[in-house]
């Protein structure tokens, strides 16, 4: 399975006021954090993290990574300095979808004239989403990654990205 995940902000104690988050400790926030990835991601699974996974070190990144399950890509966000060499989109043809993966929510996006799906963080649940487009944050979700099966689900509970071209093919990249 594929699940997509964003703003965990492990070990940062000021997230909790900043976005509300029902936690008393950075501590108590870190261990639900890694107890809900863990309920629903399978070693076997693969995990995009999609930004601001940490402001830690790498070592400290490293010590949340060793308890989390799954295989795991990570993206650049506004606070992975821990990240010598990361991108900062993802983009795949994902069972049949056009899916375009970045911290940052874009008004446009790769194949977005042709319903291609975005999925972002950084906004912690507060940017409403437009057309097939979604906010896979943590504060979002019920502190859980999304999995690949949910987000299918929401876009096809969501319009049309306003920039669709009505009948219009989507060309193979080469």
């Amino acid at each position: 399975m594929l699940f997509f995940t964003a703003d965990e902000h492990y070990g940062h104690a000021h997230i909790i006021h900043l976005c509300g988050r029902p936690f008393r400790t950075v501590e108590e926030m870190d261990e639900e954090l890694i107890r809900r990835h863990n309920a629903v991601v399978k070693d076997s699974d693969l995990v995009v993290h999609v930004g601001d996974f940490t402001l830690k070190n790498k070592s400290r990144a490293k010590s949340y990574i060793s308890r989390l399950k799954g295989e795991h890509v990570f993206l650049r966000g506004s606070h992975d300095r821990w990240l010598k060499e990361a991108h900062e989109i993802w983009e795949k043809e994902i069972a049949g979808e056009y899916v375009v993966v970045c911290h940052y929510a874009m008004r446009v996006w790769p194949r977005s004239h042709y319903n291609s799906w975005q999925l972002y963080g950084h906004s912690h649940g507060r940017l409403d989403p437009i057309g097939k487009q979604w906010d896979i944050g943590v504060d979002n979700n019920d502190y859980y990654p999304v999995s690949f099966e949910r987000i299918k689900d929401i876009m096809a509970e969501r319009p049309d990205n306003p920039n669709l071209i009505k009948g219009g093919k989507p060309r193979t990249r080469r």
